[in-house]
């Protein structure tokens, strides 16, 4: 468990958490993920974690390990609570339980367009790695992603 402030925490989710993480993901993506990602991902092994403050979910991570390398493959954050560090106590949390156990590198795709996450990222130390054409589904057709990494560990 990490501490992002002093009401907040991060935990390990688990199949109770499930509502709250389709809840939260839904409210933030156009394209969400469903319930069914999240149970599949938490039934794969992979490491999810949730954001509570003052009892609420606030934000969640998903990374998927392979190796020596980890897959961020999701991260969001309730939009009222953006810019208060929420998600960059889950990245935090997210790097430092991957290099842990010997991960030296995480990886991510990012929309093309999505200018916040991506300056989001950079201050992570992530940098663009690659280009995936029309990756996301899109209001109209598809969406290009950037392929963004980072060597861990990074302390």
């Amino acid at each position: 468990m990490s501490t992002v402030a002093s009401t907040s925490e991060i935990v390990a989710a688990g199949l109770g958490d499930l509502d709250a993480l389709t809840a939260l993901e839904g409210s933030l993506q156009a394209f969400p993920w469903s319930r069914g990602n999240f149970a599949d991902s938490l039934a794969a092994g992979h490491d999810v974690w949730l954001c509570r403050a003052d009892g609420d979910a606030v934000g969640y991570a998903v990374v998927m390990r392979a190796l020596d390398e980890a897959h961020l493959l999701v991260l969001g954050v309730d939009r009222r609570r953006q810019g208060q560090g929420f998600g960059a106590g889950l990245l935090l949390c997210a790097m430092r339980a991957s290099a842990a156990v010997g991960v030296r590198r995480m990886l991510l795709e990012v929309r093309a367009s999505n200018v916040r996450a991506i300056a989001f990222y950079e201050d992570f130390g992530f940098a663009r790695i690659g280009h995936r054409r029309g990756y996301y589904p899109a209001a109209v057709g598809r969406e290009d992603a950037l392929v963004l990494a980072r060597e861990l560990p990074w302390e």
